[in-house]
Formats: C-alpha cells, sequence, structure tokens
C-alpha cells in the first residue's frame, strides 16, 4: 500500500496449479501509445516528494520513496501495465495446493555491487522484513508465511521463519500457514525485493544509498534531500522494464502547483498529478499530452481510534454520521470537475470482484437527517465536547487536498454544526511520521495506491489488527478472521465474495471513510513522448523517451 486503467486489473489468482514462465529481455508489455521510437539519450525529469524513511523495500509504505524503490529494484515478478504479473527474477513459480510453492531463480543475477542474487538473498531479505526486532513498516505483507507469527510478536528474538527454506543457490520453498488464493499475485510488491546482504548488516546507512538490482540505480549523491533525486539506467538489468531512456530524476516539490508551472514552461518533462487547481484548464493548456486513466486507487479520511472521542460505540455512530454528512457528489463535481468517482466501498472499481452494493454502502450517502440523528445517538452514549475542534489533517506540498478539505469541512460544519479546521502539514513525510507514530490529534486524509492488483490489497495491509499501515488503529477480531477466509477461498469468485463481505464490517465500524475513487490525471512537457501510465496510476518511466 502505497499512501498517496483502462484495462481491467487482475483480481485474485487461483490456488491451482501455478507456473509464470520467464519472459526474455525487454519482453515487457507496453500499452496505450508504448514505445515507438524517440531520443534514448534524454535524462526525464519528474516530479517526486521526499520519502518518509531511508530507502529500505519493506520499510517503505509511502509514495514518495516507493515509486524510487520499484525502479532500483526488481523482485520475483514485476506487473505489467495491465496488472499483469510477469516474471522478472523468477524463472518459474509453481504450486499445486495454494500453500506450498517452490520458486526457482534465474542464474547469473547481481545487484550493482556485483553481489550475486541467490534463493539465500531471498530467504534472509523476507526474513529480515518480518522480525519484530526490525520494525519494518511493511512486515505485515510476510504475514501468511508460516512462522511469521513467531517471528513479528513484540519482543521475539526469533529471526526465521519456519516457511522458508533454501533448496540450493537458484531454488527455495514456501510454506504458507494455510492455502491463500492470491499470495502469489503479491509477489511483485517491493516488500519481496532481495536486498544484498550489506542492507542487513546496516539498514538505515543503507537506505540513504541504496543498492539494487532494477531497470535503474542511484546516481552517485544522487539522493539530495528535499531537492531531488537522480537515477540512472542500470546497464546490467534484462528483464522487461528496460530503460528506453538516459535517467530519471525526481525533482522535489513543495507544492504541485509550482511543479504544474515548471510543466508548462518546460522545465518539467512528466507531471504524475495534476493539481486541483489546474482541473478545468490543463487539457487547454496542454492539449493532447494528457491522460485521464481510471487507476486501483482511492482516497479516504483515517480516524485514530486511539482517541477517546472515536472509540467504542460512541465513536462508530460519530464516524458513519460524518461520513453521511459529506456531499462526495458535490464535491467531486464542484472540486474535481467530474473527474473522481464518489466511493461506494473500501477497494476500486478497476478490481476483479468489485461490487457497487455492499449492504452498508448506505453509511457513504449523503443524508443530512440521517447524519444528524447518529451524531445525536453517539452524543447520547458519550457527549461531545463542544468546545473541542475536529480536525482533518493533510499535506499541503502534494496533491493538491486543500480545496478538497476545506469542502468537507464546511460540510461538517453546516450539517452537524461542530468545530471544523484543516490542519496542512507542510509535508507528506511530516503528516505520514505522525500516522506512523501514532501522535495524531484528528482525522488525517488518507488513501491507497495497490500494491497489487487484489480486493485484498485494499483491506488487510490498512485494516487487520495491527497491520503496517493501520492509520486508524482499529481491531477487531471478527474482521481479521472474514479476510483471512476470503484468502483460504477455493476458488476467485468465492474469493472475491469473502472479501466483499468483510467489507460488510468495515462499511458499518468505518474506521476510516471511503470518499472517491481516484483518477490519473497527469500531463507531460513537448519535449517527450511515448507517455503511458499502469493500472496503479503511475507513468511508466522506464518507457518515456525524448523527441
Amino acid at each position: 500500500m502505497r499512501f498517496s486503467r483502462t484495462s481491467k486489473a487482475l483480481g485474485m489468482v487461483a490456488i491451482a496449479a501455478l507456473a509464470l514462465t520467464g519472459c526474455g529481455a525487454g519482453g515487457g508489455t507496453t500499452s496505450g501509445s508504448g514505445s515507438t521510437g524517440g531520443d534514448t539519450s534524454k535524462v526525464i525529469l519528474a516530479d517526486g516528494s521526499e520519502p518518509q524513511r531511508p530507502l529500505m523495500p519493506a520499510d517503505t509504505n509511502e509514495v514518495g520513496g516507493g515509486k524510487v524503490i520499484d525502479m532500483i529494484f526488481a523482485g520475483l515478478v514485476s506487473y505489467d501495465p495491465s496488472g499483469k504479473p510477469v516474471n522478472e527474477l523468477a524463472e518459474s513459480i509453481e504450486g499445486k495446493d495454494g500453500q506450498n510453492f517452490t520458486i526457482k531463480i534465474k542464474k547469473d543475477q547481481k545487484f550493482t555491487n556485483g553481489e550475486a542474487i541467490t534463493a539465500k538473498s531471498f530467504v534472509d531479505s523476507w526474513n529480515f522484513g518480518a522480525a519484530a526486532k526490525n520494525a519494518q513498516l511493511s512486515g505485515a505483507f510476510f504475514e501468511s508465511i508460516k512462522g511469521y507469527d513467531e517471528a513479528s510478536a513484540e519482543g521475539s528474538t526469533v529471526e526465521t521463519m519456519s516457511g522458508l527454506k533454501v533448496v540450493d543457490d537458484q531454488t527455495f520453498t514456501v510454506e504458507l500457514k494455510q492455502p491463500e488464493s492470491d499470495w502469489p499475485l503479491r509477489l511483485g510488491y517491493t516488500a519481496f525485493v532481495p536486498v544484498p546482504s550489506g542492507a542487513l548488516a546496516d539498514p538505515k546507512g543503507f537506505g540513504e544509498k541504496p543498492v539494487g538490482n532494477g531497470p535503474y540505480k542511484l546516481a552517485d549523491g544522487g539522493w539530495q534531500h528535499n531537492v531531488q533525486i537522480q537515477l540512472v539506467p542500470n546497464p546490467e538489468y534484462n528483464g522487461p522494464r528496460k530503460a528506453k531512456n538516459a535517467g530519471v530524476t525526481f525533482k522535489i516539490f513543495q507544492n504541485d502547483d509550482a511543479a504544474y508551472q515548471d510543466l508548462l514552461s518546460n522545465n518539467l518533462d512528466i507531471l504524475q498529478t495534476i493539481p486541483t487547481s489546474a482541473l478545468k484548464n490543463f487539457k487547454s493548456d496542454l492539449g493532447e499530452r494528457t491522460i485521464n486513466k481510471p487507476y486501483a486507487g482511492n482516497q479516504t479520511i483515517a480516524i485514530p481510534e486511539y482517541l477517546p472521542e472515536w472509540s467504542g460505540e460512541a465513536g462508530k455512530l460519530r464516524r458513519q454520521a460524518l461520513s453521511m454528512a459529506i456531499n462526495r457528489d458535490e464535491i467531486t463535481k464542484v472540486i474535481f470537475s467530474g473527474a473522481r468517482q464518489p466511493a461506494k466501498e473500501f477497494t476500486a472499481p478497476v478490481l476483479d470482484g468489485y461490487s457497487d452494493s455492499i449492504p452498508g454502502s448506505e453509511n457513504l450517502k449523503f443524508d443530512a437527517a440521517k447524519a444528524k440523528e447518529t451524531w445525536a445517538k453517539a452524543d447520547a452514549i458519550q457527549k461531545w465536547d463542544a468546545e473541542k475542534t475536529f480536525t482533518i489533517a493533510y499535506n499541503a506540498d502534494k496533491g493538491g487536498h486543500k480545496a478538497w478539505v476545506e469542502a468537507v469541512v464546511n460540510q461538517l460544519k453546516n450539517t452537524l454544526g461542530i468545530k471544523v479546521e484543516g490542519k496542512p502539514y507542510a509535508t507528506f513525510k511530516e503528516a505520514r511520521n505522525d500516522a506512523t507514530a501514532k501522535t495524531l490529534t484528528g482525522a488525517i486524509r488518507a488513501g491507497w495506491q495497490a500494491d497489487y492488483p487484489s480486493l485484498y490489497n485494499f483491506l488487510g495491509p490498512i485494516y487487520k489488527t495491527g497491520a503496517g499501515s493501520n492509520d486508524a488503529n482499529y481491531a477487531n477480531p471478527t474482521f481479521d478472521k472474514a479476510v483471512s477466509d476470503g484468502l483460504a477461498a477455493s476458488s476467485v469468485a468465492e474469493g472475491n465474495k469473502a472479501m466483499n463481505k468483510a467489507q460488510e464490517i468495515l462499511l458499518t465500524d468505518l474506521p476510516a471513510i471511503p470518499l472517491w475513487y481516484q483518477v490519473a490525471q497527469g500531463g507531460w512537457s513537448d519535449k517527450v513522448s511515448n507517455v503511458d501510465y499502469g493500472w496503479d496510476g503511475v507513468p511508466l518511466y522506464y518507457n518515456i523517451t525524448g523527441k
């Protein structure tokens, strides 16, 4: 999950026999315009944000660091532009029962420091990510593997998972705690990439100067904090995402409006997200150099249950009241010029298994009278302090969130008659630091950019008890069991049904309030060509060329 396409992305994969075959060098699929020539000597200038933490793959769960890690590391598989998994380091991934897998990796693979990538590289990296002592934010992605519970328990001295076994240099086996329908699909997420031995010995130091094996590598002195991150092609990379340019430099902007002005003046080559202030004019400003494409992402407001006024039955009723007091139709039309779709559940419409009619979805419909009634029910249990101001935190540097947050603030004030304010943070990093440390004093704008194309990815990593991205501090054993049962389903269809049953619980508890589904709206300069975005709303940077 990364804190924040026209083709329908894959949902869960069947737990029947699975074998992903390797693809040759440069054999990746492109979508849209595709790569049709162009100047491969150009360095692409893109917008970025300062990563929250050092660039360790299993410790990065936000988009600023995430898209850099995606480009400098390669894992067993990557995802093509439509969301289909394609082998990258894997020669084969085979499993007949959905619980036991044999993974073979390609020979003669190396990190850019020359260290060989072996089966042990994967096993050691995954064990490091899961072990409690290492406190990696994405550690919960290993929860399915046998032995994870012992390694991840608070205070545990266990550093290895019993479900991982090295067979030889090119082969290792994985035993899960139970059959899980979407486990192989997860393997393209960056938590599962291998890291060299030096990363495990000094993760903090490594994170400042990471050494990977992907289509790009960090330039010498390439991470200039709060200024830019420079990536150059990795000449040894021979997979499906081969760089078709001379590098990508992520310029770190304090706000999207400044980035947009740089784009208009050709001082920026590609802007991933058009700022809210420019949505009415960007198509006339940029002509055909724009994109408007649904992707697997959503926007929410998370409300921490460690705050007393938002805990228990009264807290649940208040969250329902807030949700019903928000007029999503009005905001998406007025603020986003119709370029967002009001949410009806917690995932995204591009995913297989999506349903817009899950019981409980009525809590996401604007109903001022019912919102007031529900707030009054909460007051009867625990009186709201009339002098208290409810705040919605947001980052002011990226994403253009101020306008919609202010709209939500006004709607809540007018409908519920309470004090509400937006709480801007200067940077996304600062906002995420408070969310991670669980020191928020109110709600926070949240959201999800999918890590892999599955309903579960929008549920488990965010709302399961103790999950690394659980900003709301939500804990409901009934929900935990429901999603676990969904993973153990015997077919794709049954698994999707189970995940939507789990959503019925969320739509009542509302640990976060779903707002709308995201659309990739970006633009590029007249200096580049071959621009397209993937299933997850991220530009295919490796495919962009100069003109």
